[in-house]
């Protein structure tokens, strides 16, 4: 009996655990561009403004995979549609980090550097 319930919960966890590796990739990609995020809004690399629709972007990113994975698994064009996404998203916060407003005493206005 209970080497029955032990070959059961293997049944039942071996779906989820193919399914965290499908997505295991995406969701690394995610959290690290979180950090980017996270990251330049500390340094004042990125203004709060920046900062606010960078996030909503990568929400929109987690909306794609929650929708993908919602049937309970994630196709090849599922997968290639977000991570598309992705790469757009990660465009979009190098372009934001490297431009020239920025908010380096964190007060919400964007500072300029001083031309010489």
């Amino acid at each position: 009996m209970n080497a029955r319930n032990i070959l059961f919960a293997a049944c039942l966890a071996l779906p989820v655990a193919a399914f965290a590796q499908s997505t295991g990739r995406i969701d690394q990609r995610q959290a690290n561009q979180a950090s980017r995020i996270d990251q330049g809004q500390a340094s004042g690399a990125l203004s709060n403004r920046e900062a606010a629709r960078l996030e909503r972007g990568q929400q929109h990113v987690q909306n794609l995979e929650n929708k993908a994975v919602a049937d309970g698994t994630v196709t090849g064009r599922e997968a290639a549609r977000i991570e598309h996404a992705q790469d757009v998203q990660s465009r979009r916060i190098a372009r934001q980090k490297h431009d020239r407003q920025h908010d380096y005493n964190h007060n919400g206005v964007t500072d300029h550097r001083r031309r010489n």
